[in-house]
């Protein structure tokens, strides 16, 4: 039995350091502090997609709630330091998700989350996709970046509106595929068509952002008024691997309840756990968010794609199977 031994290799592991060297550069060379929030929390996730561990504490009561939450993600606590004043901020660390282990997931896994005040998600998708291309360059690699619309991807790639076609067109585009239909809703049915239909296709060399999503798909995006109105919202592929989400940030405590309260809802649904809405984070919006954008890359896809590797598991000391 070796399993004792670590799954990467040592070259992965010394890619890994330059990597998180390069990171920390970047920001400091651009005034963009570095800061650590923590990884269990009183309140969880409550998107819908997404599963999260949860713990116990066991000492003294006083010390808060006994149940917490394994972050997903630190956008919640670095939110809440925006609204207190700290400017342009990062965190480069651990975060966890439950159910999600594979070629492309682990459960868990490094994030490098970031906001920068005062930019839209348009701007920042141009700085996350320079940071992605400067990774890329530590091991000789050059790749283009394109940009464009989600409505325009799906147009051009399938000519379909996804703002505007019927689902009977969208289902349709998936007449050949095996899917099991129960309680999916339109949203689904997109993400259907981009991951078995267009996804496929992206270039390998080519960094590419889509931006301006379907006003149901905003997560934690502001809403542009338009018609069709649009999720300031921007994701960063490299090849057929989403490396990033990001967001032209939500500021309104009263929308953000409601969404969390939409995701109960549904969650109730489908009988799964209710993380307790972060009420801390709402008092922080009431407080007053700063105009910002914010983006969470995957650090260790994006190191994936710098080794050339077949799994992320090339990339960890030691994955969820030997840990």
């Amino acid at each position: 039995m070796d399993d004792w031994r670590p799954g990467a290799d040592l070259s992965a592991m010394r890619m890994r350091a330059e990597l998180y060297a390069l990171i920390r550069q970047f920001f400091s060379t651009r005034g963009v502090l570095e800061v650590e929030t923590p990884i269990l929390s009183a309140a969880g996730n409550t998107d819908p997609n997404i599963a999260s561990f949860r713990t116990r504490f066991s000492g003294h009561a006083d010390a808060g709630l006994r149940e917490r939450w394994l972050r997903t993600s630190p956008e919640f606590s670095l939110k809440r330091l925006l609204a207190a004043g700290i400017g342009d901020c990062y965190e480069l660390g651990r975060v966890f998700r439950d159910g999600e282990s594979g070629h492309r997931h682990n459960p868990e896994f490094t994030m490098l989350e970031w906001y920068r005040v005062g930019w839209d998600h348009r701007r920042l998708m141009r700085e996350t996709a320079e940071i992605a291309g400067a990774g890329l360059a530590l091991v000789g690699r050059s790749v283009r970046v394109r940009e464009t619309t989600y409505r325009a991807l799906f147009r051009d790639t399938l000519g379909i509106d996804p703002m505007l076609d019927a689902e009977s067109v969208l289902r349709a585009r998936l007449a050949d595929i095996t899917i099991d239909a129960t309680d999916l809703r339109r949203d689904d049915w997109l993400d259907l068509l981009l991951t078995h239909c267009i996804q496929p296709g992206f270039a390998r060399d080519e960094l590419l952002l889509v931006h301006d999503y379907p006003a149901s798909q905003c997560a934690l995006a502001k809403i542009r008024v338009g018609d069709p109105p649009v999720a300031e919202r921007f994701e960063l592929y490299l090849g057929t691997v989403e490396l990033a989400n990001g967001y032209h940030e939500l500021t309104d405590a009263g929308e953000q309840r409601a969404r969390f309260e939409r995701d109960h809802a549904l969650r109730t649904q489908r009988g799964d756990p209710l993380p307790p809405l972060d009420k801390r984070l709402l008092a922080a919006l009431e407080h007053g968010l700063p105009d910002c954008a914010g983006v969470a890359l995957g650090v260790d896809r994006l190191l994936t794609a710098m080794l050339d590797a077949d799994t992320i598991a090339a990339t960890l000391a030691f994955p969820f199977s030997r840990a």
